[in-house]
């Protein structure tokens, strides 16, 4: 007796990370408690250092305009670091391995947690830009300026939202997840992000100089207020996202297939 076996069917290219980028969007839109906060929490670093500090960073009134590129930074590790618990939960509660039983690339769900941050984050970058115009952030980019300072930002979410996917195959929980991505938020206080760094002790000032986020917050700086833009900067900020994405890639790749057994 012939047993008739059901072909997998035939999908286009990307329907399933389309899939599942709706997914993860569609959870992010649930969990409103958690897309506030991380806009919330920049907003409210960007007030405090604007009105609370700034009156002592720069008398003249415009270190809204020196911390606002850093904020944007600082909104998308935010933004970021929640990739790293969803990724974590689907890995810890079996839902991968639910996954893993359908005709999809169970892979994809890795993409599609990416990719919904990278639009999440995207969108609350416009936000922190639209409240810092209302505090008294008044760029002088031009047009090309500004497109190229956005492709910078949306190199450093894509760069960061991966290592935070990476970081929640490799935790044991959710918890752990969180934990370890919550350092990395304290990366840019280490930066130009918010003092220049010629204002640090001399022993701190290389680490700031070499740290990947200060390349990139210089750049988006020279970009957003037309300042003199150092091609350096440009060059190492992408050298450095590229590097990121590619590391954590391979790791993750690695991670992914060891615990998930995914082809």
């Amino acid at each position: 007796m012939t047993i008739a076996v059901a072909a997998r069917p035939r999908l286009t290219p990307l329907t399933e990370e389309a899939v599942f980028v709706a997914r993860s969007l569609r959870h992010s839109l649930r969990d409103v408690e958690g897309l506030v906060m991380a806009v919330a929490l920049p907003v409210m670093l960007m007030l405090l250092f604007t009105f609370v500090f700034g009156g002592a960073m720069d008398p003249s009134g415009h270190y809204v305009d020196y911390v606002v590129p850093g904020i944007i930074l600082v909104c998308a590790g935010f933004g970021a670091s929640g990739t790293a618990v969803s990724v974590s939960q689907d890995m810890t509660r079996g839902v991968i391995d639910r996954f893993r039983t359908m005709p999809i690339r169970a892979g994809a769900v890795l993409t599609g947690h990416i990719a919904a941050s990278l639009i999440r984050n995207l969108v609350a970058t416009a936000v922190v830009l639209l409240i810092g115009l209302c505090v008294g952030f008044r760029p002088s980019g031009t047009p090309a300026e500004w497109l190229l300072a956005l492709a910078l930002v949306a190199a450093y979410i894509l760069a960061i939202t991966t290592l935070f996917a990476t970081i929640g195959l490799a935790a044991a929980s959710p918890e752990a997840a969180s934990g370890y991505g919550f350092a990395l938020l304290f990366l840019p206080y280490l930066s130009s992000a918010f003092v220049p760094i010629d204002t640090m002790p001399g022993w701190l000032q290389p680490v700031a100089e070499h740290l990947p986020v200060t390349p990139i917050i210089d750049a988006i700086r020279a970009l957003l207020l037309g300042g003199p833009l150092d091609g350096w900067d440009v060059l190492w900020s992408l050298v450095w996202c590229a590097g990121i994405v590619l590391v954590a890639a391979v790791w993750g790749g690695w991670l992914f297939r060891r615990k998930a057994g995914a082809r």
